[in-house]
């Protein structure tokens, strides 16, 4: 998508917005506007939402002195969305475009050397019962924390073991199903067979494929507002809610170091291809404005040491090891929140070289509108064993319309 493709789609959404103005618009944060079809046949409503964010970071030197901080101001994500029905309400569609820095950078040959514009594009056919069919490029079913939207956060961004461990987003086909098992015990099956070579790829299928399968247990039935895929309790639960859920995801013959996800392995024939696993266990509960998210990850490979033909080593290896991210804050009343947040890092040493990291974070969020306009801060400490520990400070504003 070049300037002039920019150019045309601002004509037509403002062409779109021109035309909404006859009617009502939206309250704050429930889009720009809706569209419905005259004969019901079809609807769309068009989103948008920014992020601005400021941070500062101070390493400690040699002398145990922090160094001067590195301050960067950036606009962390500007994103379009588009979502609603197409013939029927069982086939929902939902469009996300990323036009910040941030959101479009990766371009490669494997992407055509364009810029990664597209975060989804997916059809969602409810075509039985309680069964559903995903199609397209979307967020696999992975950890909750990378599931959960990034305007949807506790805190200003994910954990590390989100960026270390996350599966994030592949082209494919997805099953989803649930049912109920007694009085409002609730199960979610989620089924996917990926490219295994994350979003916005046009090279084709380098590697073998990839398959995740995710089991979601909720005794009590599901959180008030889809609150288990929002972090922060808003809804302040009047009774006890609980997620329980579990991950596996197998990528065969996978061509990068962090499965879907990292730098491509290649060797002297092409590509260096190993299978790689990741288990994920992870928890959601919420009561009265208190909430406590906790998540486990593990990653392993069949050969994670990146070889030649003839067996001499490439530099690359598969980042293997485990991780852990517990996270939990509480709603004051005013909609101010404080959390925390304690996560670590254990990558296989002998195999990748890293050290165990361990990070602390405190976190302030003022909710203005919920999610929709909001403005958070933290503060954290990253201790590295044998390396240099790092102060971070963050300072974010959210918008969504």
């Amino acid at each position: 998508m070049n300037f002039r493709h920019i150019t045309v789609l601002f004509v037509f959404l403002g062409t779109i917005i021109s035309y909404s103005q006859e009617t009502n618009a939206p309250k704050f944060g429930k889009g720009l506007f809706n569209l419905v079809g005259k004969d019901s046949t079809w609807s769309m409503k068009i989103a948008a939402r920014m992020q601005f964010l400021s941070t500062n970071t101070w390493n400690k030197g040699d002398d145990d002195n922090w160094v001067d901080p590195e301050q960067n101001f950036l606009v962390r994500r500007a994103r379009l969305k588009f979502n609603g029905f197409a013939y029927t309400p069982k086939l929902k569609y939902k469009l996300e475009l990323g036009l910040s820095n941030r959101d479009i950078s990766g371009a490669s040959t494997y992407t055509g050397n364009a810029p990664r514009y597209i975060l989804d594009a997916v059809i969602m056919w409810n075509f039985y019962e309680n069964f559903e069919l995903w199609v397209g490029q979307t967020k696999l079913p992975g950890n909750i924390e990378r599931v959960i939207s990034s305007g949807n956060l506790q805190q200003v961004d994910r954990s590390l073991v989100n960026s270390r461990f996350n599966i994030d987003r592949d082209q494919g086909i997805q099953l989803r199903h649930h049912f109920y098992v007694k009085n409002n015990f609730l199960i979610r099956e989620k089924f996917a067979i990926s490219q295994g070579e994350g979003r916005n790829i046009t090279s084709g299928n380098l590697g073998g494929h990839q398959y995740t399968t995710r089991l979601e247990l909720l005794p009590f039935g599901t959180f008030e507002g889809n609150g288990e895929y929002s972090g922060s309790d808003l809804q302040r639960e009047t009774k006890p809610k609980l997620m329980l859920a579990a991950t596996y995801d197998s990528n065969q013959n996978a061509v990068k170091t962090r499965s879907n996800q990292g730098s491509y392995m290649t060797n002297d024939t092409g590509f260096y291809e190993t299978n790689i696993n990741t288990f994920f266990l992870d928890a959601m509960f919420k009561y009265q404005g208190f909430s406590l998210m906790g998540e486990y990850v593990h990653r392993d490979a069949k050969d994670p040491i990146a070889k030649n033909s003839d067996g001499t080593l490439t530099g690359d290896e598969v980042q293997v090891g485990h991780g852990l991210n517990l996270q939990t804050g509480y709603l004051f009343r005013g909609n101010w929140e404080v959390s925390g947040r304690y996560t670590e890092i254990n990558l296989d040493e002998a195999i990748t070289g890293r050290n165990p990291e361990t990070q602390y974070t405190l976190g302030f969020s003022k909710y203005i509108v919920g999610h929709k306009l909001k403005v958070q801060t933290d503060l954290s400490y990253l201790s590295v064993d044998g390396g240099s520990d790092r102060i971070m400070y963050r300072l974010q504003l959210d918008v969504h319309f």
